[in-house]
């Protein structure tokens, strides 16, 4: 299995009329609608990352998937593990920071994705017991466009509001800079700019502290 490398790059939208705006035109760029959800997720931080990797490994099917899982967790760093439930899809998702960057929040990361046949409690379960420890839950309605190569998520999370990722996978980690630079271009076209890399981090941060009073709500809060 070939690596994959996510570049994305995050736009806090502020309200729902932007949103529907960044939505028309993205819809006149003839961008096409791909999925529209809701989904929980629930990020964990690993403390002992070979007991993490004996505990999910026989859960994964794919012998590719397999060698992928341990490449990540082999050479990446700053792991983010999340377990996801998009409409009753239950998945295991772990990114890791490839340079400066967080796992949670950076903008060049690797990416490994599997859907897990297990329920969400159960899955969340099984990394409890494997030593992680619980660090929030979200909820988020996505709506996610493809427009070319550009993958653009418009999202309404508990605590951030509306935000949009515009987002390329590519499988060579040289390309990074410039797909980032190619990213900054197509948000300008479209009058967003990106939400820095020090606020987001002022907002997971204060997010995580305090999601059991965003989780499943329409709560927001605002951190400059």
């Amino acid at each position: 299995m070939s690596e994959i490398i996510e570049i994305e790059i995050k736009s806090l939208l502020g309200d729902k009329e932007k949103s529907e705006a960044l939505k028309e035109k993205i819809i006149e760029r003839q961008g096409e609608l791909v999925s529209k959800n809701r989904q929980l997720n629930h990020y964990f931080i690993v403390l002992d990352v070979e007991k993490f990797k004996v505990a999910i490994q026989p859960h994964i099917k794919e012998q590719d998937k397999k060698d992928y899982f341990e490449k990540i967790l082999n050479e990446g760093k700053n792991f983010s593990v999340r377990t996801r439930d998009t409409d009753g899809e239950v998945l295991l998702v772990v990114k890791a920071s490839i340079g400066d960057d967080s796992s949670s929040n950076g903008i060049s990361r690797m990416e490994f994705e599997t859907v897990m046949n297990m329920e969400l409690e159960e899955l969340d379960q099984t990394l409890l017991e494997a030593g992680l420890e619980l660090q929030a839950k979200w909820s988020r309605e996505r709506e996610e466009y493809r427009l070319n190569e550009t993958n653009i998520c418009l999202d309404k999370n508990a605590g951030y509001g509306y935000l949009a990722e515009f987002e390329r996978i590519v499988s060579d980690r040289a390309s990074s800079d410039s797909i980032r630079q190619e990213l900054i271009a197509l948000m300008r076209e479209f009058g967003v700019e990106e939400l820095p890399q020090d606020r987001l981090e002022r907002m997971f941060a204060h997010y995580n502290e305090n999601w059991r009073n965003y989780y499943g709500t329409d709560k927001v809060f605002n951190i400059n």
